[in-house]
């Protein structure tokens, strides 16, 4: 029999409070989840930029994807377009420096974050996994993907589908809030300081949006909570798409929980991924899960890079912050919540389309996987705090 705790509803009053940081009102926003149409969306407002372009992101490749972003980012930039661009050190490791020699010498300001140090090598694991656009402080992007073919889906000799993720246009006063998170970031990593205060106008039918960006010790703990609250206070359902899924002891006891008192818990994990390591270990808590009634899907086709949760289809966060170790306690990560069940309505149309696309895994099949995938998910359990 099921118990019942006395019910709490999920209210921006309560988020506020275990978040500590307000929500920003009256904004527009705009899901993507299609490959073409993010580039599409991404790369028109880019070309419309008049005065500033800022862009942070985890990979930004010398491929077809990215040389094609950065043609426009340098004619922007010789237009007189101000243009900054942040991008991590590991995850755009294999960029060669001609590419962004090439961006610099069209005046386009570049910063590398969390650049390995022989004086600090254990530092990075530490990585700037955030991926946001800001276009002349009026018009924002955020999400999961990053400036790569895979992400979009180009192939040169024959069509193909780019892996399946979400991200989101934002316009309204959040842009400010953004804005200042990137010149926050700029400046860290020795930017030279640049102003740009356009204040974005509020609509009066607009959203409630919540920035959730960490880049500290504190600012993780902080989304942490957040995630916890969220995951605790639901009443109704729990939907959570993550290509990453190494979950700490606490999320599963209180997922464990959370179906204990009768809410729906479905997880949409990837069914193939692009690291095998993490792919296993997170497999390892499925045995889990399952016997504590969360259901868990595995996308088909295509690799699902997504990262979103939806709680009673009222309380919805997008964002690059995956459910595993790395995400929650190392890495700098972008995210926005936002509380409407208009937009959780929709959250969750895309999310039940997903599962129309992924195989439901049951117990018993479960239970008769092959002996040396067992193997692979204990062995790669024992690392998950290095995954």
């Amino acid at each position: 029999m099921k118990s019942r705790q006395p019910a709490r509803s999920l209210s921006k009053k309560g988020i506020q409070r275990i978040y500590g940081t307000s929500f920003t009102e009256g904004n527009t926003v705009t899901l993507v989840w299609k490959d073409k149409e993010s580039f599409q969306g991404i790369f028109h407002a880019v070309r419309k930029a008049k005065k500033i372009i800022c862009l942070q992101f985890y990979i930004f490749r010398d491929d077809e994807t990215g040389r094609e972003l950065s043609d426009i980012l340098k004619e922007k930039a010789r237009q007189g377009v101000a243009v900054y661009v942040i991008y991590d050190h590991f995850g755009s490791l294999f960029t060669p420096r001609s590419f962004w020699q090439g961006l610099r010498e069209n005046g386009v300001q570049i910063r590398a974050s969390r650049p390995f140090r022989w004086t600090m090598p254990f530092h990075y694991v530490h990585r700037d996994h955030r991926k946001l656009i800001i276009i002349d402080g009026i018009r924002a992007f955020t999400g999961g993907i990053n400036i790569a073919n895979e992400y979009r889906g180009y192939h040169r000799l024959k069509k193909k589908t780019g892996w399946r993720d979400t991200g989101i246009f934002l316009e309204g006063p959040i842009v400010t809030r953004l804005t200042a998170e990137f010149r926050k970031s700029w400046e860290i990593w020795k930017g030279e300081p640049f102003s740009f205060d356009r204040e974005a106008k509020a609509r009066p039918a607009g959203l409630p949006v919540l920035p959730i960006f960490s880049s500290s010790a504190r600012s993780r703990r902080r989304l942490r909570k957040l995630l916890y609250y969220s995951i605790n206070t639901a009443q109704e359902s729990i939907y959570l798409t993550t290509a990453y899924f190494i979950p700490s002891r606490r999320m599963v006891q209180i997922l464990e929980t959370a179906v204990s008192r009768g809410v729906d818990v479905k997880l949409l994990l990837p069914g193939k991924s692009d690291v095998s390591a993490a792919y296993y270990a997170g497999r390892a808590f499925f045995s889990r899960l399952l016997r504590a009634g969360i259901e868990i899907h595995t996308f088909s086709g295509v690799i699902l890079h997504a990262k979103t949760s939806v709680f009673d289809t009222v309380w919805s966060i997008i964002g690059s912050a995956n459910l595993d170790f790395q995400s929650l306690r190392r890495n700098d990560e972008g995210n926005v919540g936002i509380m409407d069940r208009g937009f959780g309505e929709q959250m969750k149309e895309i999310f039940f389309d997903d599962l129309s696309r992924s195989e439901k895994i049951t117990l018993e099949q479960w239970r008769k996987r092959p002996m040396r995938q067992k193997i692979m998910e204990h062995l790669f359990a024992l690392f998950r705090r290095r995954l």
